[in-house]
């Protein structure tokens, strides 16, 4: 079982690493919320355990993205032991809070009966017409053709797909997929769909990527009356 570590403190990171490669677990660690984001974005993995305080960003901002493409479990270690901030996380999508100090036995049981639990209930997979979004997998499948997205786009496709059907606004995809608020004067949102579209459009006579003038977008089947 491959499990991500994002750990602000180097010592702790490599003693979460150590412990748990030596309980039979294949260990990433990041040391900041960028790399985090990028490792979780770029790979599967069973487990991911975050910091709530991190070099650089908000280990919460790093938990709703990962939540935006992911299904992942996600045990958030923090030294914050007020019930507020343990409800904050809980609704931002972790599934699990661990105080610290702790002992490596304690953190074993939580991974232990985190990856045993799962989340049956949460789709994986989204579909459209004949475009296909796997979470898990983090594959994109279009007519039985594979389509190499990057991670940025991978996110983007999955914000869309979980609102099919609904407008999706530009500050939203921003605020969403860059985690960040939208600049007037950056075109960013439309190149990511200009780049998205020619992947998962282009090649195909049906559209499922529209453009609504002066609201956003919407990615839905129109084929139907």
């Amino acid at each position: 079982m491959r499990i991500l570590v994002i750990e602000g403190e180097p010592r702790l990171g490599d003693q979460l690493k150590k412990g748990l490669e030596e309980n039979g677990y294949t260990v990433d660690v990041a040391r900041d919320g960028a790399k985090g984001r990028y490792l979780s974005a770029e790979h599967t993995y069973g487990l991911v355990l975050l910091d709530a305080v991190l070099p650089g960003a908000d280990g919460f901002a790093v938990l709703r993205a990962i939540r935006r493409t992911s299904t992942v479990p996600v045990l958030v270690l923090t030294v914050r032991d007020r019930v507020e901030d343990r409800v904050n996380g809980l609704r931002q999508g972790a599934d699990e809070y661990l105080v610290k100090p702790f002992t490596l036995p304690e953190l074993l049981a939580r991974v232990r009966a985190l990856l045993q639990r799962g989340k049956p209930n949460e789709p994986t997979t989204y579909r459209l017409a004949d475009l296909e979004l796997d979470l898990a997998s983090r594959k994109c499948v279009r007519n039985h053709q594979r389509i190499d997205l990057t991670a940025k786009e991978f996110t983007l496709l999955a914000v869309l797909l979980r609102r099919s059907g609904q407008i999706v606004t530009r500050s939203t995809l921003a605020e969403e997929v860059w985690d960040t608020t939208l600049d007037s004067d950056t075109n960013a949102v439309e190149v990511a769909i200009r780049r998205l579209r020619s992947k998962i459009d282009d090649p195909f006579e049906l559209k499922l990527l529209h453009t609504v003038r002066g609201s956003g977008y919407v990615l839905e089947d129109r084929s139907w009356p």
